[in-house]
């Protein structure tokens, strides 16, 4: 899975053809017809909305995928903890960890490795994932 480039209606309609459901279904559901349903999988992106319904069908949830994303290509946000300690004001929006990988992600890191795509040290300062985590993952997957 390349989680730089997502292009959401490929891997919904992989989805679709792994749970075999038809399209009738898809449409009530969804309320839409098969030409609305094939636009949608020619889409690099969807509303939120109708991606949450995908995911509720198609029981998977497609904004893990993004969260993947984010986890491996936006900048870190060190500040956080520093910002409520100095007084700065504090979001009125749930904060999430930002460390919390997901095994495909794990995968796909070290798949980077294994194949020479990368070294360790190119993983650790572009992904900034720690040395000892990066470790950690290698004995447990022992590669």
């Amino acid at each position: 899975m390349n989680f730089k480039e997502i292009h959401i209606g490929e891997l919904i309609e992989k989805r679709v053809s792994e749970k075999e459901i038809e399209v009738i279904r898809i449409g009530k559901f969804l309320n839409c017809t098969e030409n609305e349903i094939t636009e949608m999988y020619k889409s690099k992106d969807l509303s939120t909305e109708i991606l949450l319904r995908w995911s509720k069908l198609l029981e998977y949830d497609f904004f893990r995928i993004y969260s993947q994303h984010l986890l491996l290509y936006a900048p870190s946000n060190n500040n956080l903890n520093q910002n409520i300690i100095k007084g700065k004001k504090k979001s009125l929006l749930p904060v999430f960890r930002k460390n919390i990988y997901t095994k495909e992600v794990v995968l796909f890191i070290l798949e980077m490795i294994t194949s020479g795509e990368k070294t360790k040290s190119q993983i650790i300062i572009e992904y900034r994932i720690p040395k000892t985590t990066l470790d950690n993952w290698i004995n447990k997957y022992k590669i």
